[in-house]
């Protein structure tokens, strides 16, 4: 399956390699640690009944920057999502757990020009399973050009396997680092609060401790299915748009504290059996959407 949204949007492996070098931090190692809990509103599915959803996220690693202009990294994130089903009849899943590892590897190539590649290993399987039966891998890899102090910018491709799919997705990316003011800066990466993947963002600095964002992204997360549900040993799939708005508030240069609300647009599950026979597919009405994130450095 290929599959490209705003192709901008797919960079957020990268994010930590990106974000440690902006600002001339020293050379060493730079550390973060940073995470979120968000709240998905009751949404009513198409085929009856209704749904709310849960999620928390940390993530932890560390950057090595060399004075060759050189980096390398190591981040480790762990996250949880939990669904409670309002429907007749059994649930299609419950609880999706989310274990992802990447090595952001970074290199200059010239003044302006820098080379990435990002391989990633990731784990996504509903409890009581295995985590090696949800198991896909892949890497982001590319180039950025710092066309001026103001603005970065760069294409790259993504490959990724899926589970249960002999296709794999592969994608157009393209990061981008934009102060188009002294206050207003357009930028790809991490999407801040609505999930842990790629996003867009929008953002205007009241100061130099606060800011206020408007991001959106496209999410698409499969996952393996225990042997007692509705599609035993099956795959589910959860895909949506969530946009949101957040402030963010910089009380120290290291830490950041964000709270966020918007909703998540263009809902569906689907359930795929064993064998890669659809079994279900519903789309789910807009949902409200908000929580809580922080992120530290060190």
């Amino acid at each position: 399956m290929t599959r490209c949204w705003l192709g901008a949007l797919a960079l957020a492996a990268m994010a930590p390699a990106a974000e440690a070098q902006q600002g001339g931090p020293p050379m060493g190692w730079v550390s973060a640690v940073d995470g979120f809990v968000s709240y998905q509103d009751d949404s009513d599915l198409d085929g009856g009944g209704s749904f709310t959803a849960t999620r928390s996220y940390l993530r932890a690693g560390g950057l090595y920057r060399f004075e060759s202009g050189h980096s390398a990294g190591l981040f480790v994130s762990a996250g949880q999502l939990d669904y409670d089903f309002d429907i007749p009849g059994a649930r299609p899943w419950s609880d999706i757990n989310d274990i992802r590892v990447s090595v952001p590897l970074r290199f200059p190539v010239g003044d302006r020009v820098s080379a990435f590649l990002v391989p990633s290993l990731r784990y996504d399987y509903e409890s009581g399973v295995s985590a090696s039966d949800g198991r896909t891998y892949g890497a982001f890899a590319g180039l950025t050009w710092r066309v001026s102090d103001r603005l970065t910018i760069g294409p790259g491709v993504g490959f990724f396997t899926q589970i249960e799919d002999d296709d794999a997705n592969v994608f157009p990316a393209l990061l981008v680092d934009w102060d188009i003011t002294d206050r207003w800066r357009l930028s790809t990466g991490t999407g801040l609060g609505a999930t842990q993947g790629p996003g867009i963002s929008l953002s205007y600095a009241y100061s130099d401790a606060l800011r206020v964002s408007f991001g959106a992204r496209y999410e698409e997360l499969r996952f393996r299915l225990d042997d007692t549900g509705l599609a035993p040993g099956g795959v589910g799939q959860d895909r949506s748009v969530p946009v949101v708005i957040s402030v963010n508030y910089d009380p120290t240069p290291n830490m950041s504290l964000s709270a966020f609300a918007g909703a998540e647009f263009g809902g569906e599950l689907q359930l795929e059996s064993a064998a890669g026979a659809v079994v279900s597919t519903q789309d789910y009405d807009t949902a409200p959407l908000f929580g809580l994130a922080f992120r530290v450095t060190f």
